[in-house]
């Protein structure tokens, strides 16, 4: 996502309801609850989208966006964390019948999901930390964040409903491939990716 999530307190409504307020009162505003804290950022910036551009690709190219799963930008996945949590991932690979298994506030159950993947920005600390332990409790299988800030990608797998057991941090210069559960062989560049989400003037941050 784009700049800074900001922790919002909410009044007498319920938590979605003042979330779903939020959001029309702030068209393009991504918000989320995670951890009972409601969370509110800006519209992605340019870099952010390219980034999202890129990575579509190798897994369209595999297939995955065919035939049993699909590929999705921005769909909800509602979290087992707090009554009201859900997430929306800057993209996702999902089972072919996620739209049988909506759950509330257009949000889908998370064993529908195969990989969630945030692309970061000045909000990078929710990315690595909060969202971590969120995806994890909801047992998704594989977490991707294309750490802007630190120039690194993360993949994390095999979840234990708390944290992941297997983070592994890459650089530029390495090739990264998924794991199987995908349903496909999908080879991340790097160094491509982290250089699509580059901007001009600050070349090292996201």
């Amino acid at each position: 996502m784009s700049a800074a999530s900001v922790e919002l307190p909410h009044g007498d409504l319920p938590l979605i309801a003042e979330a779903n307020r939020l959001m029309e009162r702030n068209p393009g505003y991504r918000v989320e609850i995670i951890g009972g804290q409601l969370l509110a950022t800006p519209p992605p910036d340019g870099p952010h989208s390219r980034v999202l551009t890129k990575l579509m690709r190798p897994f369209i190219t595999a297939g995955l966006d065919d035939g049993e799963s699909e590929v999705r930008q921005g769909i909800g996945l509602w979290l087992p964390m707090d009554a009201d949590d859900y997430a929306i991932p800057d993209l996702a690979i999902v089972d072919a019948d996620v739209d049988d298994h909506l759950v509330e506030n257009n949000c889908y159950d998370p064993v529908c999901f195969r990989l969630v993947l945030e692309v970061t920005s000045s909000n990078w600390r929710n990315d690595l930390k909060a969202k971590v332990t969120a995806y994890a409790a909801a047992m998704v299988p594989v977490y991707v964040i294309v750490d802007r800030k630190h120039q690194r990608l993360h993949v994390l797998t095999a979840p234990d409903c708390a944290d992941y057991s297997t983070h592994r941090v890459h650089s530029p210069g390495e090739s990264v491939t998924l794991p199987d559960s995908l349903g496909a062989e999908v080879t991340l560049d790097v160094a491509a990716i982290l250089a699509a989400g580059r901007t001009k003037s600050a070349p090292d941050e996201g």
